[in-house]
């Protein structure tokens, strides 16, 4: 298989030049992606829908792929603040229980003032 981009229609990526996924034989990579609606470009301010709506644009992504979430094997979380880890894990944990991804969590800056949460993941599809 050759390597093949997809794009979820943010702002971002355009702005940025980057591609919301690349697909290279078996392997998905999603890149950071925040709680803004890709479409809208509106943001909850609520951490926890930022999380669903980030999981909700990553399962997209990974569909185009031919992939899905169970497919997911590396979770990188950044966060705005400590006090949006629980939080944010445990939608992470209602979404992931089962599957088990690895999970790195990191508190930063964030690009937009809006953004509480940014995901980026790493999957490995099935032969």
């Amino acid at each position: 298989m050759t390597r093949k981009t997809f794009f979820s229609g943010s702002k971002f990526e355009d702005m940025a030049g980057y591609s919301r996924a690349v697909a290279d034989g078996r392997w998905v990579f999603v890149a950071g992606t925040s709680g803004h609606n890709p479409k809208t470009g509106a943001i909850s301010d609520d951490v926890q829908e930022q999380t669903r709506e980030s999981l909700r644009t990553i399962e997209a992504a990974l569909k185009e792929a031919e992939a899905s979430l169970e497919d997911i094997v590396r979770v990188r979380v950044y966060v705005s603040d400590r006090d949006h880890v629980m939080p944010v894990s445990a939608v992470l944990k209602e979404t992931f229980d089962k599957i088990r991804p690895t999970n790195t969590t990191i508190v930063c800056v964030m690009a937009d003032e809006g953004m509480k949460v940014e995901l980026e993941v790493t999957a490995l599809r099935h032969e």
